[in-house]
């Protein structure tokens, strides 16, 4: 297991590793997506909120997960072209990963370990949102049902502290 955020890695939608400490020094937003759910356009609040702050230090991280309802059956082309096309994401998207079980992705492993959930550390549905401060230290958990505007006050708070 990694000993924080930064010693991990995941694999982008165009196929490249990027290290998480690429990240360092920036609020992180990590969001397990799908392009098939209920919640599906949250991506245009998750946009809103990336273009809002990324000048200040905010990065929007989504990784597309198929464990929820079959809900991000296609592949990378499938994936890219819907944020894209439907959303204009320009945030960051990752390879498909688990979230959950004995395949899921390190990054999830790590965030569930750190920030457990109500029913247990498990994710229970698309769009879990994982928020983590600028020195990597993961700080609150949201719910799919979390409107992506609703984290603004946190993120506006974990800025504020980047910029002093």
């Amino acid at each position: 297991m990694a000993s924080g955020f930064y010693d991990l890695s995941a694999t982008s939608l165009q196929g490249r590793e990027v290290p998480m400490e690429a990240y360092k020094g920036k609020v992180v937003l990590v969001v397990n997506t799908a392009s098939k759910c209920g919640f599906t356009p949250q991506y245009e609040g998750l946009e809103t909120l990336y273009r809002r702050h990324k000048d200040e230090g905010l990065v929007v991280l989504g990784f597309p997960c198929n464990q929820f309802g079959n809900q991000e059956p296609g592949g990378k082309e499938e994936i890219e072209e819907g944020c894209l096309i439907n959303y204009g994401v320009s945030f960051p998207m990752f390879d498909k990963v688990d979230v959950n079980g004995p395949h899921a992705h390190p990054v999830f492993r790590y965030l569930k370990s750190e920030l457990g959930g109500i029913l247990g550390s498990r994710i229970k549905w698309n769009f879990t949102k994982f928020l983590i401060d600028a020195s990597g230290k993961p700080v609150k958990r949201f719910a799919p049902i979390t409107k992506p505007e609703k984290l603004e006050p946190y993120i506006a708070k974990l800025l504020a502290k980047t910029q002093s």
